[in-house]
């Protein structure tokens, strides 16, 4: 077993014993308003979304919520194991909901991370909710401590994930470098410092992730507890605050903390590095895609590869309405002699080879006119030469 496997397999043990020793020290069961933003913020829970918390601001501002899923340290299913952080970061005006229930028991999934997007999709357009309108769904960031950064990695290529944070945590083998091969969307890394047990996993994911993907890494000399438990959630509930107020806010100001030799963090007693980072706009990680490839005045598909390497790829399918909207589509991929799909994301495919067809899944089928959706997949052999056709209900 290597350093690199077994730190990531070490640091889960540990968070996973620290989390039940948590969820055994019994919480008020009523939770304390709190957080030092503008909206002081509790937490819920709800029917239909079983072993969930959600955090909120006490009165929803008029401000539409941007959404920040997260993943707990030793993927615990304990949703106030994290609370002082949590409650920081939905303080400043986000949802936040943390797997688990409150005090709960038992192990988290990633799967449960797309459930909370999933959920709080449904909720902004669900008519009489009280969070209907007052989400915003074009602003979805994804993170996880720990074994929660595994399960963050996991669901980070989903197309509505705006950003990923990562916090001491790091790939457990090489075997699942693809899933930096497909991340698109801007990452931060904030680690625990060289005596962080995540320390040379984060490290060395930090050394293959995509050219031209915007990138931050903070290290800070805290170890792989962090900061979660003290008072909002410590430094590194400051800089998570930070980080989401740029990447799902567009505050710029708060940007200025991680761009340019000058940064807010450069220079103190955070070890900084920065890849493509500005503040006016992020540089793409592939280039524009080419005009549609086929389909009906419904709907068009354009098809692109992420990665290729030597027997794989990644690639992935933007699905745009046409002028009258849709309300499902189905994708007709003719995959190369030789090449079969593994795994796909965000779409429901019936084969693996030959002709596969793809049909949208519950969240994304209904697109306004000239609305877009991706979807995506890890295939073996050569991703090239796919033609895709559209066609829409």
């Amino acid at each position: 077993m290597n350093r690199r496997r077994m730190g990531a397999i070490v640091g889960a043990a540990v968070m996973s014993i620290t989390a039940g020793v948590m969820a055994l020290g019994a919480a008020p069961a009523n939770a304390a308003v709190g957080g030092s933003g503008p909206y002081p913020a509790d937490y819920e829970t709800s029917a239909t979304l079983a072993n969930h918390t959600i955090y909120r601001p006490q009165t929803l501002p008029s401000e539409r919520l941007p959404i920040f899923v997260w993943g707990n340290g030793g993927c615990a299913a304990n949703g106030t194991g994290q609370i002082n952080f949590l409650r920081e970061i939905s303080s400043h005006g986000f949802l936040v909901i943390a797997s688990g229930a409150p005090n709960g028991s038992g192990s988290t999934t990633s799967a449960m991370l797309t459930q909370s997007i999933d959920w709080a999709v449904a909720e902004n357009s669900r008519q009489g909710g009280k969070y209907y309108g007052r989400l915003d769904v074009t602003k979805i960031a994804v993170g996880g401590w720990s074994c929660g950064g595994l399960e963050a990695y996991a669901v980070s290529n989903d197309p509505r994930v705006t950003t990923t944070l990562i916090f001491s945590s790091g790939l457990l083998n090489d075997a699942d470098d693809y899933q930096l091969r497909r991340l698109t969307r801007p990452i931060a890394y904030f680690i625990g410092g060289q005596s962080d047990i995540a320390y040379p996993n984060a490290m060395d994911d930090w050394g293959k992730l995509p050219a031209g993907l915007p990138a931050f890494m903070g290290n800070l000399n805290v170890g792989h507890g962090g900061t979660y438990d003290q008072v909002n959630g410590g430094e590194f509930g400051r800089v998570a605050v930070l980080w989401l107020k740029w990447r799902l806010k567009g505050d710029t100001a708060a940007g200025t903390t991680f761009v340019g030799s000058d940064c807010g963090l450069c220079h103190t007693q955070w070890q900084v590095q920065q890849k493509n980072l500005t503040l006016d706009g992020d540089t793409p990680t592939t280039p524009p895609p080419p005009p549609p490839s086929g389909g009906t005045p419904g709907c068009s598909a354009v098809y692109a590869v992420q990665d290729q390497w030597s027997g794989g790829f990644v690639a992935s399918v933007t699905v745009t309405a046409g002028s009258s909207g849709v309300t499902g589509w189905r994708v007709s991929l003719g995959l190369p002699s030789g090449a079969s799909i593994s795994s796909l994301w965000n779409g429901v495919a019936t084969g693996t080879t030959g002709t596969v067809v793809v049909t949208n899944q519950s969240y994304n089928g209904r697109l306004a006119a000239g609305q877009s959706t991706t979807f995506g997949f890890q295939g073996t052999g050569n991703g090239g030469g796919t033609a895709v056709t559209c066609t829409s209900n």
